[in-house]
């Protein structure tokens, strides 16, 4: 009896301590998970996984042609711990402020309400850049993470902001957004009451053209990253207000592990205590499948590493196992 409960305590300790997998998510209906944003279902008791759905098996005749990143619902995933993902359909968002194609949720949780910012594009178009693709920013809330209410269309005083990033400074809150108004930057804006936004200042958070911004807190210091589409960029800072760039950037270099050899993009990071996990996507065609299927570089998963922080700046090896063992939030 004594040796069956070692083992059986053997077992538990083995599964506990196991590295996250490679990838760590893949969409099992169109395997184009991208721009994730991940909150804790306090109702549920378990982490859940908001993401850009993109329609990646779609083989177009024309290889310019982008419609299989248009037409796109938001993607969910489940997982008690952060590292064991399982796929749970689409989210039903209300037609009347979003659109067929919705990408890159970011998730907010205060006082029992959800809050999600989305990014909406007005239709399925076949080219980046045409007239009338023009992307925005939605707002809604729900108490379950399941049914869903507009709440306004997010207004800067530009007329095409995408990629939300939200955090409470004091007793306000600021968002951060791209800005292609803007040639492409990351500007701020700053809520009372996360409904009604003001610009922050004419001037960028950075010179850098980037998409994607999450903005946290580690290490008793504000963070950002961003896609700069070479790598991401970090930004430091003391007040959220006045930020200092990195020189290097994360996840620039190609990954040797399967699956995980592409440039890391549009990330999601989760603070743990005393660590903080980066949840990034990587295109596909570095794999041998592309070799032979010419739109398999359309294909995207999501994989996880752990970013380190030492005098001053982050790091990320990709390339090292990570356990990730996420607690429910305080």
């Amino acid at each position: 009896m004594k040796f069956l409960v070692l083992i059986v305590c053997w077992a538990a300790s083995l599964a506990a301590s196991a590295a996250a997998p490679k990838p760590l998510y893949r969409d099992p209906v169109y395997d184009g998970a991208a721009d994730a944003s991940i909150v804790y279902d306090h109702g549920a008791r378990l982490w859940k996984m908001f993401y850009t759905n993109r329609r990646a098996t779609l083989k177009l005749a024309d290889p310019k042609d982008v419609e299989w990143v248009h037409g796109t619902a938001i993607g969910i995933a489940t997982s008690v711990d952060g590292s064991d993902w399982r796929y749970q359909g689409t989210a039903q968002l209300p037609a009347e402020c979003t659109s067929v194609t919705s990408w890159a949720p970011e998730l907010y949780y205060e006082n029992g309400v959800y809050h999600m910012w989305l990014t909406v594009v007005p239709g399925i178009f076949h080219r980046w850049g045409v007239p009338g693709a023009e992307g925005r920013i939605v707002h809604l809330t729900s108490n379950d993470l399941r049914q869903w209410t507009c709440d306004g269309k997010v207004e800067v005083g530009a007329s095409r902001i995408i990629d939300a990033s939200v955090l409470k400074l004091g007793d306000g809150y600021r968002m951060w957004y791209k800005d292609e108004t803007a040639g492409s930057v990351i500007m701020a804006a700053d809520s009372s009451d996360l409904r009604n936004w003001t610009k922050a200042g004419a001037k960028p958070v950075s010179a850098t053209r980037a998409e994607g911004p999450k903005v946290f807190r580690f290490k008793n210091q504000y963070w950002m990253v961003a896609d700069a589409w070479k790598g991401l960029i970090v930004l430091r800072s003391d007040d959220a207000e006045h930020w200092a760039q990195q020189d290097d950037y994360l996840l620039a270099q190609h990954g040797t592990q399967p699956t995980d050899k592409g440039l890391g993009q549009h990330p999601d990071v989760v603070v743990d205590g005393e660590r903080a996990y980066i949840y990034y996507f990587v295109h596909q065609g570095a794999e041998p499948e592309a070799v032979a299927d010419p739109y398999w570089h359309q294909r995207t998963v999501i994989q996880v590493a752990e970013l380190v922080y030492r005098d001053g700046k982050l790091s990320v090896d990709r390339n090292a196992p990570v356990t990730v063992r996420l607690a429910p939030p305080q």
